[in-house]
């Protein structure tokens, strides 16, 4: 299984997770679910640690110019965000109204998690820090470093890095796969996603066509100022669009976002700059996601979804689902408050939110981290560097 590319394994773990979803006991899947607890938590333990590790450093590197690429990534991050949800609302304002039976849908508004297996024990590794809180660190220390150029600290940085990077190689990307399996499994197993689905076919399709597009929209812009053929660039990132449908994770996808990226030729240290910082802030699949959601349940309970009350939540969304990528299905937490306080959703509409949002949380998360390739392509060519020529492409290695 080590010598298949990365690509075949995330699909061969998809599909083998599925049908042990399907046919196994009980017991055997809960084998899986508590390997998925313990790993899970010791992702979350880790992701600050990726983010201080990769941001840091690369900030250092950076010099002098470090603050204006941070402040210009954060930039294009938060209005590739914007523009996605826009779009949502457009699209769905114009298709959701012919696509949806309103008069006779009914929706089970239950939470889907209820029906998941639970481990046989959990063991729980708490994260030293939030994610917000480490990259504060990651940005003063980065900062530091550029503007001081002390040795020091950089060093310690560098191996520090070397630490991480030796954990990612060796610990999570060989278990990425094996964590995918049981997360399929226990999907497949409480069969909670196809029931959503089986109601809610069209809207799905629809907000995947949503992300296929901005997929290919941001990568048009990142070819035609690199002159890459965006295709190609596409094409490299997709074994981080499988992984991210697995882990529902933004941030526990940064090592293949990472590796892909530098498969498109992205400078090493702009790509370990740019890739966790996206991580945290570029959510575009999951804004396209929210808003498409939210139109949805209120178009069913007959509220009116006009621009002027949908577009302040787009621009609220961008900033407070910052803190989510680093949980599965965080999004939609970090937005209930903005369901309830802007767009006046009783409890009742906020769980069936939860139950829509979760069923597809995967592809919008897929869509996030493809993004994050299209955005360190950009932030390349504007740190005057040329994407370089990688004799490997994606899923080879």
């Amino acid at each position: 299984m080590k010598k298949l590319g990365l690509l075949s394994r995330l699909i061969i773990a998809i599909v083998l997770g599925i049908l042990i979803g399907n046919v196994a006991p009980e017991g055997f899947i809960k084998i899986f679910v508590t390997f998925n607890n313990i790993f899970g938590s010791f992702l979350g333990f880790v992701i600050p640690l990726i983010i201080i590790g990769f941001i840091a450093p690369g900030i250092g590197e950076l010099g002098k110019g470090a603050g204006k690429l941070l402040a210009l990534t954060a930039g294009i991050a938060y209005l590739s965000t914007i523009v996605s949800g826009t779009l949502a609302y457009v699209t769905s304002s114009i298709a959701l109204p012919k696509m949806l039976n309103l008069s006779n849908l009914a929706v089970d508004a239950s939470n889907p998690n209820e029906a998941l297996l639970k481990p046989f024990f959990e063991i729980r590794i708490p994260p030293m820090m939030e994610v917000m809180t480490a990259l504060t660190i990651a940005f003063i220390l980065g900062l530091g470093i550029a503007i001081t150029k002390g040795d020091v600290i950089k060093k310690f940085m560098s191996e520090f890095q070397a630490i991480i990077e030796k954990v990612i190689s060796n610990i999570v990307i060989p278990l990425l796969p094996l964590h995918i399996l049981g997360i399929f499994a226990n999907m497949a197993y409480a069969g909670e996603v196809a029931t959503i689905i089986s109601v809610f076919a069209k809207v799905f399709v629809m907000i995947v066509l949503l992300h296929i597009t901005i997929i290919i929209i941001q990568y048009l812009i990142a070819g035609s100022i690199t002159a890459s053929n965006p295709f190609k660039l596409i094409r490299t990132m997709i074994p981080a669009y499988f992984t991210a449908i697995g882990t529902q994770s933004s941030a526990a996808t940064i090592p293949v976002t990472l590796r892909q990226a530098k498969l498109n030729g992205v400078d090493e240290g702009i790509a370990e700059f740019a890739v966790p910082l996206c991580a945290t802030i570029h959510l575009s699949g999951s804004t396209i996601t929210l808003t498409s959601c939210a139109i949805t349940v209120m178009m069913l309970n007959g509220m009116a979804t006009p621009f002027s009350s949908l577009f302040p939540f787009i621009l609220m969304l961008g900033v407070t689902m910052v803190a989510a990528p680093g949980i599965p299905g965080g999004a939609i937490m970090a937005a209930l408050g903005l369901l309830e306080s802007m767009l006046h959703f009783p409890p009742t509409l906020t769980s069936l939110m939860i139950a829509l949002y979760l069923a597809q949380d995967s592809f919008g998360t897929a869509c996030n981290v493809t993004g994050d390739g299209a955005i360190a392509v950009i932030m390349n060519k504007i740190s005057g560097k040329k994407l370089k020529a990688k004799g490997t492409l994606a899923g080879s290695a």
